[in-house]
This record gives C-alpha cells, sequence and structure tokens, in this order.
C-alpha cells in the first residue's frame, strides 16, 4: 500500500496572540455590531492562544476590496507553497522532478490558471506531473485530499504524489460585513499552509506511516450547515451552531461502520489525527467517542498555538505526530466540512 513519506506545515511570520486579534476585532466591530462587546467572550472560549496570520493585523483594519484581497491570496498562496514544499521534498529526500502528482486543496480564493500550475510553473517542475486542482471541499480536504493522494499512488505503485493545502482564511474577512457569523468567524480562523508526499509501495518505506483505507460521507439535506454565500464584497461565511449536535448523532456510528469495513473496533484506534474545528466541536468528538484519555491532545495543541486553518489544519496535526512519534498500530485521519459531510482515513503505523 501506499505510505506518507513527509509532511511539512509553515509558521507564518505574522502569528500573533489571541489577545491582540481580540483587541482589534472588537474596534472593528463594536460601532455597527452592538452585539459585539456581549459576544467578545468568543475569542476567550476557543482556546486559541496564537494565531497563524498570512498578513500583519494592520491590513485587516485597512479598506480593500475582493478584487485586492484575492490577488494577495494568489500572490501569497504561491510563495508559501514553494516554501513547503521545498521543505518536504528534503524531508522526502526525492528529486523535485520525482514528482508524477499533484493536489492542490483550498477554498478561501480564486485561481485560473489553478495555484498547481503555478506552482509547477514557479518551481520548473516536471511539466508531465498529473495535477488535481480541489476546490470547496472547506475543513474536510485535507482529509479528502489525503485518500484522493493515496488512491493516485495505489493505482500507480511508481507514484510520487504531492498534496498542498493551503487557506488564508484571513483573507475572506469581510470587513463590511457585521454579521454574527462573521464575528465569530473572526475569532476563530487562520491561515495555514502544508505540503505532504505520498509514495506508492515500489518505494522504499522509510517512515512506516502507511495508508489502508477512506472514508467519504454526505447528510443529505444539511447544505446549509457550512459554507459561503458569494457577494460583490467577497466569500461571507456561513456556519452553523448544528455543528457539534451532528458529531454526537452521527460520528461514533460512522466510524464503528467505517472500521468494521476493516475487521477493526474503535479500540484499535491508536492515534487520533482530527481536524479541530473549535473547542465545542473537540468537545463534542470526546464526548461521542468516549475514549479514555487525551487521545485528542495533538489535535488541541495545534489549534492552541494556529487556530482553525481549514482543510490544511489537520496536515499540521499529522505533522507534530510525524515530529513526535505515533504509537505503533492504526490511526484515524477525520474532519468535516461542507457539504455537510464527513472524511476519513485510516492510517497503520509500523
Amino acid at each position: 500500500m501506499p505510505f506518507i513519506a513527509a509532511v511539512s506545515k509553515i509558521d507564518l511570520p505574522y502569528k500573533i496572540k489571541q489577545t491582540e486579534v481580540k483587541k482589534h476585532a472588537l474596534e472593528m466591530f463594536t460601532a455597527n455590531f452592538p452585539e459585539a462587546n456581549r459576544l467578545i467572550f468568543a475569542f476567550d472560549n476557543t482556546e486559541i492562544t496564537d494565531r497563524n496570520l498570512s498578513e500583519p493585523l494592520d491590513y485587516y483594519t485597512q479598506p480593500n476590496t475582493f478584487e485586492e484581497r484575492n490577488n494577495e491570496y494568489i500572490r501569497s498562496t504561491l510563495e508559501w507553497s514553494v516554501k513547503a514544499v521545498e521543505d518536504c521534498i528534503k524531508k522526502a529526500k526525492i528529486e523535485k522532478q520525482d514528482i508524477t502528482d499533484i493536489l492542490f486543496v483550498s477554498t478561501t480564493g480564486l485561481a485560473t490558471p489553478s495555484m498547481d500550475a503555478q506552482i509547477i510553473n514557479k518551481m520548473r517542475l516536471n511539466p508531465h506531473i498529473n495535477r488535481i486542482p480541489v476546490w470547496g471541499l472547506g475543513c474536510g480536504g485535507g482529509v479528502s485530499g489525503m485518500a484522493k493522494a493515496n488512491t493516485l499512488a495505489k493505482a500507480n505503485p511508481d507514484s510520487v504524489v504531492l498534496l498542498v493545502a493551503v487557506e488564508l482564511c484571513s483573507l475572506t474577512l469581510i470587513k463590511s460585513d457585521y454579521s454574527k457569523s462573521n464575528f465569530i468567524g473572526s475569532s476563530l480562523f487562520s491561515d495555514g499552509i502544508a505540503a505532504c508526499i505520498i509514495k506508492g509501495d515500489k518505494h522504499q518505506n522509510t517512515t512506516g506511516v502507511n495508508y489502508v483505507s477512506a472514508s467519504s460521507k454526505l447528510y443529505y439535506d444539511s447544505l446549509e450547515v457550512m459554507g459561503w454565500d458569494f457577494q460583490d464584497t467577497g466569500f461571507k461565511v456561513l456556519f452553523s451552531k448544528d455543528i457539534p449536535a451532528f458529531i454526537s448523532q452521527y460520528i461514533n456510528t460512522d466510524i464503528v461502520n467505517f472500521l468494521e469495513k476493516q475487521n477493526l473496533k474503535l479500540s484499535d484506534i491508536k492515534n487520533f489525527i482530527f481536524h479541530p474545528g473549535g473547542k465545542k466541536v473537540l468537545d463534542a468528538y470526546q464526548d461521542a467517542l468516549g475514549v479514555e484519555g487525551d487521545f485528542l491532545g495533538n489535535t488541541r495543541k495545534v489549534m492552541n498555538d494556529y487556530g482553525n486553518m481549514s482543510s490544511a489544519t489537520v496536515l499540521y496535526v499529522l505533522e507534530k505526530f510525524m515530529m513526535d512519534g505515533f504509537e505503533p498500530g492504526y490511526s484515524l485521519m477525520l474532519a468535516m466540512g461542507p457539504g455537510f459531510s464527513s472524511e476519513m482515513v485510516l492510517l497503520k503505523v509500523d
């Protein structure tokens, strides 16, 4: 089976304390959003300590258009993607010309030619690379991208697949949107860039982090739970307070059913590589699964140190496991995103 050869993440230069973001948000919203003073506690309840931001904090207080923000998305995405890919290539001990496939995952900006093409051009990668831009999966994109990358590597045992996930959530902030969803979103979402290299099984496995299987599920009649409302001014964030309720209702059964197909039980999972949607989401996972101990410790640590970086976040969690070490055995990657949907990948660590 394919295996994960390396993972790299970016610590952005404008990483900032949540307390500073809270202060600026209150200044931005108070005059036009009377509920700001009542809801400001949301910044503390996230349990986020630091936020990964692609721009200095003052950038978000200045007037700008959707066109200007999207142009900055393209510029910044290319710059930081190249750095993440270069680092991942070094970790995987390959040459850039070895890459056979590239998947680029994002939901926070628009580009045509797509960003994968721009990365190939900038880095002078093999021009014959099979490329797949994946857009619109939101927070579920990192796990879905991992599943798709491994499917490619399974189909071609000689392949070297590059997965890149970029979410510059902060650049979607509409300064003139004084809605509750925008205010709450400003307490939670951050920017993240991660790269991962997956190799087919004709390559020497140097990490022992093996792909086993994947699952994707769309929940009917839940389209309004999470997504974008596209407006002249940009991407207006939509997300529902019902997300923890979805987790409580479905996730235990969904995981159990997925594992049963592999002749496994929940107790067989030694490492939980979950996307941290927020404190309430993580609490819902903990209550729904009933696993003893701090099984979401790495997930919480990434959320504390970076914030919610949408699809890239789960790859930051994976990178932490790769650096700090796994408990040998099975590992489960999981994220939920627009649709409303869930994405799972089962790994086995030797």
